[in-house]
């Protein structure tokens, strides 16, 4: 590789410095010498003494703060190290650690990544794109901060779950680090804690909304269009309305797909599928129970029920056996909804189907009696509170199901609608726990039963270099519908018999680079991008993934 930077400059590059491990040759060619102690270290040697640097600290958000120190000084050693130490370290870049890290992010703020737009931008966003290290951006993960995992809104913290994701694609699918561009729309916070807060980083005003916001995220669609054609557009913890709206409004415009919607829907599916495997019940004799409404359960529910009219099921049979309950309860024909929650009517179980199951009423229908009356086979919560799966529900769906399928989905750990262990004592060991945030294994009755993590990082790394090897126009359900297959499938017998529906996070790159080929084959089969044989797409695949090794470097 060519470069320009010399000295210091090159030191205080991430992309292109390499610490210790510039060469003696390199270092009289860069005008490195006396800039650095004598030894030369390789690759193993940095990343064994910057693993005993972090793990010295046994606080996890210290760890987080040390790891993006070493992101900023050495992007290559720091996914070396990530590389090397998924299971440890994810949980410490992404959930749980990083709901924290966004929540105090002004107060560890260190070095600024990325480009953050507000309104005082209006007018001239393509300029401060262009402002932006790197020009050929190919993959964009942008926030406005508002509904951070379940910590709400949290302002121009938000930043932290655009970067954190990034890392995410290039651990998980080798996206080039160079081609990435995090990216905060940050246009307020109603977070009175935070604007009262002096060391407060962000806009320091309520947040914008209606026609004014509406049109500043036009304008940076606009912008990104012109500046960066070939990228592939992640959005982020946006409101659940905001989020529905601008994914339909602009996911045929922009290669674009939304992650809370979409790739936690895919990744409830594949837990699902799994299960499927390891009950070797049909998934059109299940019966689910999604607790909470908002645009993951709702994409959740939409994933399941599409694979259930794929395995025979009519439409209205599978919607049937889909019931979900928001904070008033079951959602249920004839009952009021709230403005912007019309999306809740597909899944309002009609009154004929509630009254014969002894369900009464249309108002406050909680968990406990649903399950009673529905006896599902499947639970799964992205309510955002803790505790929701109560022992009364989870025993009486023990009752009825001889293994039952439990997902308490949502993040970070505190978030969580149930504890593992506590679901396994309740169901006398018998049930299949996978969570949303990792939790060690469980040991119940002598039996050691290991917890399958239903993250996101498992579909959306795989689904973004799928989309971009080929090319692809638009960002479909069915690529996240394979993604699903794909990643179920790959969850070994072996790791079913322990109690797990996901695969383990140490077999990240093989399982990413399974559902990415899935992906592609899938975005050429309906047509939102050009066919490529077996052998080129291979060879598509192999030369987009990037990996933690260090280039030699000449002067340019």
């Amino acid at each position: 590789m060519r470069i320009r930077e010399r000295g210091s400059a090159l030191l205080h590059h991430p992309l292109h410095n390499k610490g210790t491990a510039f060469s003696k040759k390199e270092r009289a060619a860069f005008g490195l010498e006396g800039l650095l102690p004598d030894a030369v270290s390789d690759f193993d040697i940095q990343t064994a003494r910057n693993y005993e640097s972090i793990t010295r600290k046994k606080d996890p958000l210290e760890q987080y703060i040390g790891l993006i120190a070493l992101q900023d000084r050495n992007e290559t050693l720091f996914y070396r190290l990530l590389v090397e130490h998924t299971e440890e370290f994810l949980p410490i870049v992404y959930t749980p650690t990083v709901g924290l890290a966004t929540q105090r992010y002004s107060h560890i703020f260190r070095r600024a990544r990325g480009v953050w737009i507000t309104p005082g931008h209006k007018g001239r966003i393509r300029r401060v794109l262009e402002n932006a290290p790197c020009s050929d951006v190919r993959l964009i993960v942008v926030t406005d901060g508002e509904r951070i995992l379940g910590l709400g809104d949290q302002g121009a913290g938000g930043m932290g779950i655009s970067i954190g994701k990034l890392s995410l694609y290039t651990v998980g699918a080798g996206i080039r680090p160079a081609q990435t561009l995090p990216i905060c729309l940050d246009v307020g916070t109603d977070n009175r804690e935070l604007l009262d807060d002096p060391l407060y980083i962000g806009w320091r005003q309520e947040r914008l909304r209606g026609p004014l916001y509406d049109d500043l995220v036009e304008e940076f669609v606009e912008a990104v269009e012109s500046l960066y054609p070939k990228a592939l557009l992640q959005w982020e913890d946006f409101k659940k309305v905001n989020a529905m709206r601008l994914l339909e409004r602009y996911r045929q415009r922009l290669l674009s797909f939304n992650d809370d919607i979409q790739g936690t829907a895919a990744i409830g599916l594949a837990g699902v599928l799994a299960g499927v495997r390891a009950t070797s019940i049909p998934l059109t004799e299940h019966r689910i129970v999604i607790l909470g409404a908002g645009a993951a359960g709702v994409g959740i529910a939409d994933q399941i029920v599409g694979a259930m009219r794929r395995a025979g099921l009519e439409n209205d049979d599978a919607t049937s056996r889909v019931a979900m309950l928001d904070s008033r309860g079951l959602l249920v024909e004839g009952r009021s909804y709230g403005e912007g929650e019309d999306y809740k009517l597909r899944y309002s179980l009609p009154r004929p189907i509630a009254a014969g199951h002894g369900l009464e009423g249309v108002e406050g229908i909680g968990l406990e009696e649903v399950v009673r009356a529905l006896k599902p086979s499947v639970i799964i919560g992205t309510s955002g509170q803790s505790g929701a799966f109560t022992e009364a529900a989870i025993r009486e769906m023990a009752v009825h199901v001889q293994q039952p399928l439990v997902f308490p989905f949502s993040n970070p750990t505190s978030k969580s609608e149930a504890t593992p262990a506590d679901v396994l004592a309740w169901t006398e060991g018998r049930a299949f726990v996978a969570t949303g945030s990792p939790f060690d294994p469980v040991e119940h009755n002598g039996r050691i039963h290991r917890i399958g993590q239903g993250n996101n990082v498992f579909i959306f790394p795989g689904v973004g270099l799928g989309a971009l090897v080929v090319e692809a126009s638009e960002v479909t359900d069915s690529m996240f519908t394979v993604a699903a297959e794909s990643l179920a499938a790959q969850v070994s017998a072996e790791e079913l018999d322990a109690g797990q529906l996901y695969p383990s996070l140490r077999r990240l790159r093989s399982v990413s680079c399974a559902i990415a080929k899935a992906v592609a084959r899938e975005a050429m089969a309906v047509r939102v991008a050009a066919s490529f044989d077996d052998e080129v797409l291979a060879e598509r695949l192999s030369s987009a993934i990037w990996e933690p090794v260090y280039p030699d470097l000449e002067p340019a």
